[in-house]
């Protein structure tokens, strides 16, 4: 062995988890130096006296010296325990400061909650959801923002919304999902349209060669539409809310398409009529999305298993 090999001493290897001891270990042993006994650090840390002698053994073979004298007077640091105490008592206070960053972070996360929703989520689901959350949550600050599948998307990508809800027939790339309803899409006219007295149900054909009152590209409902005819939906009107559909279809301006969520009511009281259809797959489901591979969590899980209630 060179010179210069045994100037630089012992070969150190492995990682830092492996060589220093664990934050409970280097507590104890600050505790065992303010208090003078181990029995009374033990209590102090809520652990038996043999657990906690066990754990000063562990410690002391791990770094290779004796750290506490015992004797029947009480327990005393080495001289090289004093050492090891005062870089403890700096790695703890460390480990303090990391805690309060930490809880700092959550209690940040957890003040707000950013929604991104399509129109038909938004407007007939989520005030159900959010009224649950705020039982649960009364501090936290909710912001929606309503639109179609495809701004949901892009709001969740560019990290301007914590949690979204989208209607359409696929998941947006760069996301990851979970269904949490199921929907179905119906025909709907005002009662004075012809297609409010017809006795037979509508073909395929005749919806795909009709105008229609639509909701604009890029919405979930017309992507079920289009993908249900082939494409082939000829629009009337293109609105950018279901409310502004709802209203043309009451107004008698047209047939439309919309969420069975969506017309409750008007069918109630019969301000629109359902137009049976066949040979059309309008059913869908509605699904909570987010950034692969970022699973919600505070506010944004606890919404999440509030619309699975």
């Amino acid at each position: 062995m060179s010179n210069a090999d045994e100037q630089a001493g012992p070969t150190v290897s492995g990682s830092l988890a492996h060589r220093v001891p664990d934050l409970g270990a280097l507590e104890l042993l600050l505790a065992v130096a303010r208090l003078g006994s181990l029995g009374g650090a033990a209590r102090e840390l809520g652990i038996t006296q043999p657990a906690a002698s066990s754990r000063i053994r562990s410690m002391e073979r791990q770094l290779g010296v004796a750290l506490v004298d015992r004797s029947p007077r009480g327990s005393r640091l080495t001289d090289a325990g004093a050492l090891v105490t005062d870089w403890a008592r700096r790695i703890v206070e460390a480990a303090e400061a990391f805690d309060v960053g930490a809880q700092a972070l959550r209690v940040r996360r957890d003040s707000r909650l950013r929604v991104a929703a399509s129109m038909t989520i938004a407007e007939y689901l989520l005030p159900g959801w959010l009224l649950a959350l705020r039982a649960q949550r009364p501090d936290t600050a909710v912001s929606l923002h309503a639109g179609n599948s495809t701004v949901v998307a892009e709001r969740l990508l560019s990290d301007e919304a914590d949690l979204g809800f989208v209607e359409g027939l696929s998941v947006p790339a760069g996301l990851d999902s979970a269904v949490i309803a199921h929907d179905r899409l119906i025909v709907v006219t005002a009662p004075g349209h012809a297609w409010a007295r017809r006795r037979r149900s509508l073909a395929a054909e005749e919806l795909a060669s009709t105008p229609l009152i639509l909701r604009e590209k890029g919405s979930g409902t017309r992507q079920v539409l289009d993908a249900a005819l082939g494409g082939l939906a000829r629009p009337l009107i293109e609105l950018s809310s279901t409310t502004a559909v709802k209203a043309a279809a009451v107004s008698g301006a047209g047939p439309a398409v919309l969420s069975e969520l969506a017309v409750r009511e008007e069918l109630a009281m019969r301000r629109l009529v359902p137009v049976p259809v066949d040979g059309v797959a309008l059913a869908r489901d509605l699904r909570a999305v987010w950034p692969t591979g970022h699973r919600p969590t505070g506010p944004a899980r606890d919404l999440l298993s509030l619309t699975r209630g």
